[in-house]
């Protein structure tokens, strides 16, 4: 009896993706870090400001505001889908139009081409 069934590919650990459920708290301990980090700079940026430190406030400040964006979009930025087929192009499930020249009935007939209005061939 020979061995040459199909097996399932197997994957090394160092292959293996994480499980969905790490992938997700992974994202989330990386937004909470990141909004930590905002929340400091807020703070700090308050603090400059009473104290009447002027432009220094607004380096905090601009990152208390630009931080959100980038942490939701690395939230967001979970796992890629397994398509490897990549793109698929749209296809629209409509009916085929047809073009009145070359439909069944305009072939139909007694054999002869139909005569123009106004040729010699009368």
């Amino acid at each position: 009896m020979s061995h040459s069934s199909r097996r399932p590919p197997v994957h090394m650990v160092t292959q293996a993706r994480r499980s969905l459920s790490d992938d997700i708290a992974y994202r989330q301990r990386r937004y909470l870090l990141m909004m930590g980090i905002r929340a400091i700079c807020f703070v700090i940026a308050v603090c400059l400001y009473v104290n009447h430190f002027g432009w220094l406030a607004a380096i905090p400040a601009i990152g208390a505001i630009f931080i959100p964006y980038f942490a939701v979009v690395f939230a967001n930025g979970g796992r890629e889908p397994d398509n490897t087929r990549g793109f698929m192009e749209y296809r629209p499930n409509v009916p085929a139009t047809r073009d009145p020249r070359t439909l069944p009935e305009a072939s139909e007939g007694n054999g002869t081409r139909p005569v123009e209005p106004g040729s010699a061939d009368n």
